[in-house]
């Protein structure tokens, strides 16, 4: 394969004279848009281009990092020599000696699959589509507000390292989200487009031009009147079954962040929370019924966090996080790997070249089975049908959780029945996923995602990607808003 690097890249890396291991650079080049519109108006016309290198150094066992936007080889030296004294300092106090191993040599290239590029659209055109899907969302004058947005991101980053390191990758990410908000008297529904920012994808306009968009936008619009006049969640418990699109909240924070090396490492725990799961858990942890089986993903063409290479060049693969139930491996770096003597993937990965990379998720998923929508309504005599996630609260230690939804179905003698608003349910999350009774096929499953997964201090917001087919749990206490 012939790979793609920037020019003098190499040429950089060759001119810093420093007492080093093992040296690389990390170069990105981020183009971003933000569009919207609100009740038809325009809200938000911006573009940001960001661009810069992260330089890491390995010496006495210790990686030091130093970033600059001078793409000179001056400005280079000086990031690389900030580093080596970082990494001498530190490593006094180092807790575990890093060493190439955790930075093999990798070359390849990974470009995002796309049939429309983004400069389909003028940023006029793009306007006035965001204005027309805002009408069209005003479905009647209950309707009190509507909104559009598109986001986009076209980001570059080329790896080169004193080993012979060479990767070059290119993502084109575009993100959409629609939504009405409906009122009468005092009673307020919100609906969207799957869920707030969630539809989330690698690729160019042909996830905003869509042939189902209007089809898509009148139903929100719809639905967001029809949850005025719908019956309140009852409060019992009972079988629940989760669209995909609200799997994708359900695994994010009850299986991607509870696995991520580092917080079970407690080095994480400051800013968002440690983990439940302990280091002798992996092989041993029932972390739900034999019929859970996650897995991290970065091969699905389209998935939001596919890719090739993680921000340290380590080489992305498929493998099974939980198989048959049992947790099998952690969602970390080979730093973190080294350090817990534990299985992880490809995952250490970095918001932008002024951060250093760190453990996240990517993309998470829970696998199909063998059961159609229709098969598993119909053998549920009582349950709650939910869609779409409209908040979420779950503890620093990612056990107990409690989920809101936007839109729900009571389920009866195996038929969807009665509309029903401000679903919500609670569960521990080993009880919770151990209550996974029934697996749709791949004909249910679906992928959606998240731009804004936040971690780390200083905070990196860095882009996920979660697909699922739909699922039915036993058991699950619901409850309403009342």
């Amino acid at each position: 394969m012939t790979t793609v690097t920037i020019p003098q890249l190499s040429d950089l890396l060759n001119c810093i004279n420093l007492p080093v291991d093992w040296v690389g650079l990390r170069k990105s080049r981020e183009v971003a848009t933000a569009r919207s519109a609100r009740d038809g108006m325009p809200q938000n016309n911006s573009k940001t281009i960001s661009e810069g290198v992260m330089v890491e150094v390995l010496v006495n066992g210790q990686i030091g990092y130093g970033a600059t936007n001078m793409l000179t080889s001056k400005g280079i030296q000086t990031a690389a020599t900030g580093a080596y004294h970082q990494a001498i300092a530190a490593s006094e106090y180092r807790i575990h000696p890093i060493t190439t191993a955790q930075r093999p040599k990798v070359v390849g290239q990974y470009v995002s699959p796309t049939l429309q590029p983004f400069h389909t659209l003028t940023p006029g055109e793009i306007s006035e589509q965001l204005s027309k899907i805002c009408h069209t969302l005003k479905v009647g004058e209950k309707i009190v507000q509507t909104s559009a947005t598109i986001i986009t991101r076209e980001l570059e980053t080329w790896f080169v390292s004193s080993n012979g390191s060479d990767v070059y990758q290119k993502f084109l990410l575009m993100t959409t989200d629609y939504a009405a908000t409906a009122q009468d008297g005092a009673i307020i529904q919100h609906r969207s487009d799957r869920g707030g920012l969630a539809r989330c994808y690698q690729g160019g306009m042909e996830y905003f031009l869509t042939p189902d968009l209007w089809t898509r936008v009148q139903q929100v619009g719809e639905q967001a009147v029809e949850l005025l006049t719908a019956m309140e969640c009852p409060t019992e418990t009972t079988t629940l079954v989760l669209a995909p699109d609200q799997l994708l909240l359900q695994i994010h924070e009850s299986i991607g962040h509870p696995l991520e090396l580092d917080r079970i490492l407690g080095d994480e725990r400051n800013y968002a929370g440690g983990s439940f799961v302990k280091p002798s858990d992996f092989g041993n942890l029932v972390y739900g019924s034999p019929l859970m089986n996650i897995t991290f993903d970065p091969t699905v063409a389209g998935e939001f966090a596919s890719y090739s290479f993680d921000d340290t060049g380590a080489t992305a693969t498929r493998e099974y996080i939980i198989r048959d139930g049992i947790l099998e491996r952690g969602l970390g770096s080979l730093e973190s790997q080294s350090r817990l003597d534990l299985p992880g993937v490809a995952c250490s990965r970095a918001c932008s070249w002024n951060r250093p990379p760190i453990d996240r998720m990517a993309n998470i998923n829970l696998e199909p089975g063998d059961q159609s929508f229709d098969q598993i309504v119909a053998g549920i005599d009582r349950g709650v049908y939910m869609e779409s996630n409209r908040s979420w609260s779950i503890d620093d230690q990612r056990h107990k959780f409690q989920f809101s939804c936007e839109y729900a179905k009571l389920i009866e003698n195996g038929k969807l029945t009665q509309t029903i608003r401000n679903p919500n349910y609670r569960g521990i999350t080993p009880q919770f996923w151990g209550n996974l009774a029934q697996v749709g096929n791949a004909n249910t499953w679906e992928m959606y995602g998240s731009p804004f997964c936040g971690k780390g201090e200083p905070n990196q917001i860095v882009w996920v990607g979660h697909g699922a087919p739909m699922a039915a749990f036993t058991d699950i206490e619901i409850f309403g808003g009342d």
